[in-house]
């Protein structure tokens, strides 16, 4: 549908229905791209080989991994989006910043929103983007960074790193790890030996798919350590507040509407006709979130990192006229927020928030890998 300019685009919906259907005509997609999908595990397995080679100290290798300026701790996954990096990669500056620590975050940047989330979740800590991320380290040691939190870097092997954290989703496990183009992987399980913590996210996943996506990990990674974090959704928020940020890390000001004081705690949206917008890697899991939460519901999906238009804004405040108000992730907040009409229904805003369940003391020992002096 081109209904309110909110359609994901056909590339995709395609691709998910590969990675993710059990039909039948998704399982005939899925042996057709067989021959490229091994074409890329070899790919992979050659770089990972090299890179491997280079870190044992072998001379003459071609992919060298370079000393950073900073120690650094990487928080990245093995799939294509949607397993929770961005709370987590926060989380862990926060986790730094108790311990002492002056982290900054280095990221690749992928849209136009996710440097302005960190600003956000951390006001004041260095929000550094950058395709290389050794410059980008660099240049958060400039800022008066001690350390740094690499979000999404766990293939990006060329920058030397203290701890991997490696997230694999529960929500999204199918029971079998595809590679690209036939499944939303990037690295084989194998490469879990790599993580120095593996953790395993979930949003509305069940205790039995975490159970299922555990022995998955542990067939691949019999060692690695496991921990299990739950995002939470906070409380609601209108994203009319949230204050604009820039570049450096300078949040400007708010809106002079003590919009601050309209908060609801989320157990607000039970019952409420609501406009759900997402435009991120796991909409399915925000989606039962509030399901589960008791929303009444209608979603309207856009593509991961969709930068929405005036037009786009205007139409689904339109779409939300005799609801209770539309409601989207911090990560479309900061997208949508800015270009919100006036006169038209709240648009709401909540944000995913960590809870260790299990395995905290694995995570702990990965921060402190970062905070110990070298010898």
């Amino acid at each position: 549908m081109r209904t309110i300019g909110c359609v994901v685009s056909t590339g995709i919906k395609v691709a998910e229905w590969v990675w993710e259907s059990a039909s039948a005509g998704a399982r005939v997609a899925r042996i057709a791209l067989a021959p490229a999908s091994a074409l890329f595990s070899a790919v992979v397995s050659s770089r990972n080989a090299r890179f491997d080679e280079a870190l044992s100290g072998a001379t003459g290798v071609s992919y060298r991994v370079r000393q950073t300026i900073l120690p650094a701790i990487s928080v990245g996954n093995l799939t294509v989006g949607g397993t929770g990096k961005t709370p987590v990669a926060a989380w862990c500056v926060r986790e730094l910043r108790k311990r002492g620590a002056k982290p900054a975050i280095v990221l690749r940047g992928y849209g136009d929103d996710e440097w302005r989330v960190h600003t956000l979740l951390n006001p004041g800590v260095p929000v550094i983007v950058a395709k290389d991320r050794l410059m980008g380290i660099a240049q958060a040691s400039a800022n008066g960074a001690d350390c740094v939190v690499l979000d999404d870097a766990f293939q990006h092997r060329k920058a030397s790193r203290r701890a991997d954290i490696v997230l694999m989703s529960a929500d999204r496990w199918t029971g079998v790890a595809r590679l690209l183009p036939s499944g939303p992987f990037r690295e084989p399980m194998s490469a879990l030996r790599r993580a120095t913590a593996v953790v395993i996210t979930a949003k509305a996943a069940s205790v039995e798919q975490i159970a299922v996506l555990e022995r998955a990990i542990r067939a691949a990674t019999p060692d690695s350590p496991i921990c299990v974090v739950r995002l939470v959704l906070g409380p609601l928020r209108l994203a009319t507040s949230i204050p604009t940020p820039d570049p450096d890390g300078t949040l400007r000001g708010r809106r002079l509407d003590q919009s601050e004081l309209l908060d609801r705690k989320l157990e607000w949206v039970t019952g409420r006709k609501l406009i759900a917008v997402s435009a991120i890697g796991d909409p399915a899991s925000f989606l039962a979130q509030l399901h589960a939460a008791g929303a009444v519901v209608t979603h309207l999906r856009f593509s991961d990192h969709h930068a929405f238009s005036k037009g786009e804004a205007e139409a689904i405040a339109r779409s939300a006229e005799g609801t209770d108000g539309v409601i989207c992730t911090l990560k479309d907040a900061v997208k949508l927020g800015p270009r919100w009409p006036r006169v038209a229904p709240p648009l709401w805003y909540v944000s995913q928030q960590v809870v260790v369940e299990r395995g905290a003391s694995a995570l702990d020992r990965a921060l402190a890998r970062v905070l110990v002096s070298p010898t």
